[in-house]
């Protein structure tokens, strides 16, 4: 398969004509090979307009999600980022693409372990990866210049909101467990200014800020 072609067809046809246009993303996702962050099975479906299932009930969001989320990020390239649900690894790789250095936790070992193999296999020099509560953050390197959560949450978890720097942007789903809107939280000096986007539906933020369990 032409995966080159499908990752610009992907851009031509999903992402442009629903007002996706800054340059930088658009770039990051004709580069990023998606294909690589599932299993083989399903490598095929990879440029479809759809999530897909990476295992142990967790999915790869769709890629206009995806891009939806890192444009939101506003990202000038010199952002020290905080992600929160590594998944598969597709969005850190993004994110990789556009920023200087980017910390990611993931609550499921087995899938941060995958994940840390797909960026050592693609040369990710930028990416730190732990496995942990993404709920609680990552303290000990805070503060973050963007933070984005790729699983949804009643609320933003309060200690991501103090990880956050000033002027910071942080993007997460929040609502119920079956049905979000995508928010954009800036915090500036004067206080946390909320921005609500696109409705969603993203697999539960699972932690001691999240939701209790998976069910």
């Amino acid at each position: 398969m032409d995966y080159q072609e499908l990752r610009e067809q992907m851009v031509k046809t999903q992402l442009i004509p629903r007002g996706i246009r800054n340059p930088g993303v658009l770039d990051a996702m004709r580069r990023v090979p998606r294909h690589l962050f599932v299993d083989n099975s399903i490598a095929h479906k990879t440029y479809e307009d759809s999530a897909l299932p990476i295992g142990r009930g967790q999915t790869i969001s769709q890629p206009y999600m995806v891009a939806l989320m890192t444009e939101l990020l506003a990202l000038r390239g010199d952002e020290k980022i905080l992600e929160i649900g590594t998944g598969s690894g597709y969005q850190t790789a993004i994110l990789a693409e556009l920023s200087r250095e980017v910390y990611t936790i993931e609550r499921v070992g087995p899938l941060a372990e995958n994940a840390r193999g797909r960026f050592h296999s693609l040369s990710y020099e930028n990416i730190r990866i732990k496995t942990g509560d993404g709920t609680l953050g990552w303290p000990e390197e805070a503060p973050f210049d963007r933070i984005i959560i790729t699983a949804s949450s009643p609320d933003v978890p309060p200690p991501l909101i103090d990880q956050l720097a000033i002027d910071g942007i942080l993007v997460v789903p929040v609502g119920s467990r079956y049905s979000q809107q995508l928010l954009k939280i800036t915090k500036t000096k004067d206080g946390i200014f909320r921005e609500y986007h696109e409705p969603c539906v993203f697999v539960p933020l699972i932690g001691e800020y999240g939701w209790e369990n998976a069910d």
